[in-house]
């Protein structure tokens, strides 16, 4: 995918984001303060401080983070 794409999404918009790579894996963006592109390297901070290092062509689409689940207390709604 093209890093100019990437930055743009990243730049447009501040809720999170996902990079699906060319082998399924998926790497989240929680913000995009806590990612860096350029034209060879994206650098993704993860929540728990862990780095990781993609190269940009195997990211292969920006999948929208839809919102987070709420957290069940075992009980069903009636």
């Amino acid at each position: 995918m093209n890093t100019q794409s990437i930055r743009d999404r990243l730049n447009s918009e501040t809720a999170p984001c996902t990079l699906r790579l060319s082998d399924g894996s998926r790497v989240r963006i929680e913000h995009p303060d806590f990612a860096a592109v350029t034209p060879g390297l994206i650098v993704v901070i993860g929540k728990d401080y862990s780095i990781t290092k993609i190269d940009p062509l195997h990211v292969v689409a920006i999948e929208e983070a839809g919102p987070k689940k709420s957290k069940s207390n075992g009980r069903r709604e009636r």
